[in-house]
């Protein structure tokens, strides 16, 4: 008795305001609906976040007095056009790479061990040729593994076909339609939901002003570590200089980590490439180099205002909402932390000015 009493008492402390339990209902049937729904409304979510993401250029137009209709249709076709770049230009050559990789690996491994095997003779104290064989098998288990599961991928290519013309058809629509009708789409969700959300206004208008500036940050930030990588890689001559840039561009969606994780294949590529001599050095000397632009330059410029989440609440999103929803959560983790954060927030804010808090704690 005295634990539900417990209970109810703290029960009564944070959630006795309405606008609370709206808010905490609205939030709870939003992740329901993402999470039961979630593979086949995916490609409504995807026009969702490249509409949301688009908004921002049609704003821009509009306060510079363009038509709301011309600037809709101007941002739709620049979209349109990075996307048949995407898939005619750089999407072919990134499948041609990954296809020259994986033909090229049974050289690369048989020189990595070849250069390897000498180590024993140099330091025998060390390290032994049974380690080295070792190592070896065991990367051919992996490889093993791997091609196996993209034999998998290839049996399933019909389907994933199928799939990406059904996106390349139905997500610009959405896009499209998402941008034009807006505010009546807002209008319509505001009509469904009940009157007093003067709390879930309050944290809708903190969150989108941090995720907006994250999400546009965070994007050209992809962007231009994914050029700029791609045209040092390409200068170097440094093999699948296309396939490795995407994935450095694609390793700052999670901080501290992608870019270390990212250095092992550009290390390897440049090794098997080079071997251990001028040229790799000058590869690693040059990634190195653009991430030190990146986390000291571009972050503080693209992500200055952005809320600042204390790092351990940024992997702890990234590892939660990645294995939730791979690399969509990896994109979205720092977004829902906001949004976690911004509640919080309001909700004990809300508290703190309770009046009815305020008398209970005056009473002696």
């Amino acid at each position: 008795m005295h634990m539900i009493k417990m209970m109810r008492e703290w029960f009564n402390q944070y959630f006795s305001n309405p606008q609370v339990i709206t808010l905490w209902l609205i939030l709870i049937g939003a992740f329901l609906v993402i999470i039961l729904l979630g593979g086949m409304l995916q490609p409504l979510f995807v026009a969702l976040i490249i509409a949301y993401l688009l908004d921002g250029i049609v704003t821009f137009l509009t306060r510079l007095r363009v038509p709301r209709l011309l600037a809709v249709l101007a941002t739709f076709m620049l979209f349109l056009f990075c996307l048949i770049l995407l898939v005619i230009g750089i999407f072919p050559l990134m499948s041609k790479q990954i296809g020259q990789l994986l033909q090229d690996l049974p050289t690369y491994i048989a020189n990595a061990q070849k250069q390897l095997l000498l180590l024993p003779e140099r330091y025998p104290e060390y390290v032994s040729e049974a380690q080295i064989r070792q190592l070896f098998d065991v990367i051919r288990t992996e490889l093993t593994r791997m091609g196996q599961n993209l034999l998998m991928f290839t049996v399933a290519s019909l389907r994933n076909m199928i799939s990406l013309i059904i996106y390349l058809v139905l997500v610009p629509f959405l896009v499209l339609f998402f941008l034009k009708d807006k505010e009546l789409i807002i209008q319509w969700i505001i009509r469904l939901l009940p009157k007093n959300l003067e709390l879930s206004e309050e944290v809708w208008r903190e969150t989108n002003q941090q995720v907006a500036k994250f999400v546009r940050g965070k994007m050209l930030e992809i962007l231009i570590v994914w050029i700029v990588t791609f045209i040092t890689f390409l200068l170097l001559d440094l093999n699948y200089a296309m396939l490795l840039s995407f994935f450095v561009g694609v390793s700052v969606l999670v901080p501290y980590i992608g870019a270390t994780v990212m250095t092992i294949p550009v290390a390897l590529v440049a090794f098997f490439q080079w071997g251990i001599g001028p040229e790799f050095m000058y590869a690693m000397i040059a990634y190195g180099l653009i991430q030190v632009i990146d986390g000291n330059i571009l972050v503080p410029v693209l992500l200055s205002e952005v809320v600042n989440l204390h790092p351990v609440a940024i992997i702890v999103a990234v590892l939660v909402f990645g294995g939730l929803w791979g690399i969509w959560g990896l994109f979205l983790a720092i977004p829902l932390a906001t949004l976690f954060h911004s509640v919080m927030k309001a909700w004990l804010k809300i508290h703190l000015h309770n009046p009815k808090d305020e008398t209970d704690i005056k009473q002696p």
